[in-house]
C-alpha cells in the first residue's frame, strides 16, 4: 500500500531515532523529505532517545553519545558511545515490551540487528533505523540528508523544531493521533505518540493506515 504523496509539499526534519507517529504521520504524508544533519547537536531530542510502551507505562530509551570537549558538535558527526552496553538493554526492554504483541515475531528479525551492530556514528544507526522502519511501516517518502546548513526554507515545511520531546504533540493541528489496541493498554487510557516501534508491533501492515488517518488532509 502506498500512501498518495501531493507533489510539491516538501518537509525538513530533524533526524531522529524510531521517531514517534507524528514524526512518521508527517513523513508519511508528505512528497520528499530531508533530515537536517548540519544543525547542532542538543540533547533531550529525538535524536538519540525514543520512548516505548512498557508493563509499567512510558518507557524512555537514550543511547549515550560521546561528548564533546567543551565545543558544539554538528549531530552529522556525533558519535555513539558503548561505555555501557546500551543495546543489550535496549533490546531486552523491546522484548519485554512487545514479544507478546500481535507483529513481534514477524518484525523481530528486521529490527534486532540494529542493536547487534557496533555503530561508531550516530547518524548511520538514525539512518538505518529510519530504513528498516520505513520498510516495515510501508512508508515510501523519498529521503534526502542536507549537505549545509540554513535556518530557513522557503518551499518545505520545517518541522525541525516541531516534533520534539519538550513540545506537546498537540500544537501541531494536522496531526491527531488515530487510537489502536497497545499491548498493555487494554482496559486503559490509550498512549498516543509513542515510538513507532510500538505502531509497528502493534499494527503491522495496518501501521500506514493509522498513519495516513492522523494526519488531516492537505
Amino acid at each position: 500500500m502506498t500512501l498518495w504523496h501531493p507533489t510539491t509539499l516538501k518537509k525538513i526534519f530533524s533526524p531522529a531515532l524510531f521517531a514517534p507517529v507524528h514524526y512518521f504521520a508527517h513523513l508519511a504524508a508528505c512528497s520528499q523529505a530531508t533530515i537536517e544533519l548540519y544543525c547542532n547537536y542538543s540533547r533531550q531530542s529525538y535524536r538519540n532517545r525514543y520512548v516505548i510502551y512498557g508493563a509499567n507505562g512510558p518507557l524512555a530509551l537514550s543511547v549515550p553519545v560521546v561528548k564533546a570537549s567543551g565545543k558544539k558538535t554538528l549531530t552529522k558527526d556525533v558519535r555513539v558511545s558503548y561505555d555501557t552496553p546500551w543495546n543489550e538493554v535496549h533490546w531486552k526492554s523491546i522484548e519485554a515490551a512487545y514479544n507478546s504483541s500481535p507483529y513481534y515475531l514477524y518484525y523481530k528479525d528486521d529490527i534486532e540487528p540494529l542493536f547487534t551492530k557496533k555503530w561508531d556514528f550516530l547518524r548511520d544507526l538514525n539512518e538505518a533505523a529510519l530504513s528498516v522502519t520505513m520498510e516495515c511501516t510501508g512508508v515510501d517518502t523519498p529521503v534526502l540528508y542536507s549537505t549545509d546548513y540554513h535556518s530557513e526554507y522557503a518551499f518545505k515545511e520545517d518541522l525541525r523544531e516541531v516534533i520534539h520531546p519538550k513540545i506537546d504533540f498537540q500544537t501541531d493541528g494536522d496531526f491527531v493521533p488515530l487510537p489502536y489496541r497497545q499491548v498493555f493498554g487494554i482496559g486503559k487510557p490509550f498512549i498516543p505518540n509513542l515510538s513507532i516501534l510500538d505502531l509497528i508491533f502493534n499494527k503491522g501492515p495496518e501501521s500506514l493506515l493509522v498513519l495516513r488517518d492522523s494526519i488531516r488532509p492537505v
